[in-house]
């Protein structure tokens, strides 16, 4: 070993940090966008789509 040549530990050590943050990005990104985008959609589909049963009853009847 030639104890003068620069040692390449810093450059790796700045991408493994880098690898691991974008990383963790990716992760929390995949884990909770899908719950936001459902709680969305179907908390706006549930609230538009109901109608009162007894509504469809009388109108049948008339």
């Amino acid at each position: 070993m030639n104890s003068n040549s620069p040692s390449a530990n810093s450059a790796d050590t700045y991408s493994h940090r880098l690898a691991d943050v974008v990383g963790t990005a990716i992760a929390l990104l995949t884990l909770t966008l899908p719950v936001f985008v459902i709680a969305h959609y179907s908390s706006s589909n549930v609230q538009n789509n109901q109608q009162p049963p007894i509504q469809n009853l009388r109108e049948s009847q008339n």
